[in-house]
């Protein structure tokens, strides 16, 4: 069974950082195509960053220069560095994983979310 556990969430002022954990069991995340998404109140979820198992990284336009996504194979937890976090950033952040079986069928997997709140 798998299970993607986020952490690192919370309330930081304007400028600041956070470092999001997602902590998979039951799946290799370097096999996989991680992903972190984000939804605000009334907005659709949206792709944040993802990385492949090859190690290629595509970002929003909105975050690009301020977030980087990274792995530790070793703990199999994926990351997110939230740099320079703006009002606009708030939103539940949710970890993803999408893998291929042996006969190429997809599964999507998703984490329970982590709140990000920027307010002075």
């Amino acid at each position: 069974q798998v299970q993607l556990v986020e952490s690192g969430g919370g309330l930081v002022q304007p400028g600041g950082s956070l470092t999001l954990s997602c902590a998979a069991s039951g799946l290799t995340i370097s096999t996989a195509t991680m992903g972190w998404y984000r939804q605000a109140p009334g907005k659709q979820r949206e792709l944040v960053a993802g990385t492949t198992s090859g190690g290629s990284t595509n970002y929003a336009d909105s975050v690009k220069g301020r977030f980087t996504i990274f792995r530790d194979n070793a703990k199999n937890t994926e990351y997110l560095l939230m740099n320079s976090l703006k009002p606009e950033d708030t939103a539940v952040y949710y970890c993803n994983a999408k893998s291929r079986d042996i006969f190429l069928r997809e599964y999507d997997y998703w984490g329970q979310g982590t709140q990000v709140t920027v307010s002075s």
